[in-house]
């Protein structure tokens, strides 16, 4: 066989196979998403990137394609957290602490992630409040749900955000214990250059 029309078929080959598998895996993807799913990872980009209100059509998207999808909830409650909506931000996780209560399966691992994430990130609403206890209650509520989805952010997440040692859940559910032990005059509960380092949990 010529070597050249050899060379020109396995290059076509090459091609045409990376095409193929690609075009599976996309298809596939397509295929195994749930009703809301395609619009809540659009969501979760445009949240990343910071377009909030665009983050949010995504999530109302999701939401009406299927309604109580717990990510597109959640990430509306990360919009309105990030854009200084506390008020929306603590009926949103509320509404989806007491859905998954109600719905969740006990096998079901990802949601249970989903529901301490919701508790973690209420508790954070009620602690930028100064509802101190309320905060507490939600961060052990949050430990107790699942403290394996709250050991804080990723290597990359720490990188990205310049907080090489944030505050996690556990650390300041144990802080504010402690503080909450001592006489009032004596408490010291707000850090705010430690305090603003804590992060948001989305799973």
């Amino acid at each position: 066989m010529n070597p050249r029309v050899l060379r020109r078929f396995i290059i076509i080959a090459g091609v045409a196979t990376f095409a193929a598998f690609t075009g599976w895996m996309v298809a596939k993807s397509f295929v195994s998403s749930l009703p809301g799913d395609y619009y809540t990872r659009e969501g979760d980009i445009r949240l990343g990137d910071g377009h909030y209100d665009k983050a949010l059509e995504s999530f109302d998207k999701a939401l009406a394609e299927m309604p109580d999808h717990r990510g597109a909830l959640m990430g509306r409650a990360l919009v309105f957290m990030r854009s200084g909506k506390e008020p929306d931000a603590l009926a949103e996780l509320s509404y989806l602490i007491d859905f998954l209560n109600r719905t969740l399966a006990t096998d079901d691992r990802t949601g249970g992630g989903v529901l301490a994430s919701a508790y973690a990130n209420r508790g954070i609403v009620h602690d930028r409040a100064g509802r101190y206890q309320k905060a507490l209650k939600d961060y052990i509520w949050a430990l107790k749900t699942d403290a394996g989805a709250l050991e804080g952010p990723s290597l990359f997440d720490k990188i990205i955000y310049g907080t090489p040692h944030p505050s996690t859940v556990l650390d300041r559910a144990v802080y504010l214990k402690e503080q909450l032990a001592l006489p009032p005059g004596k408490r010291l509960l707000r850090v705010p250059e430690i305090d603003d380092e804590q992060r948001m949990y989305k799973p």
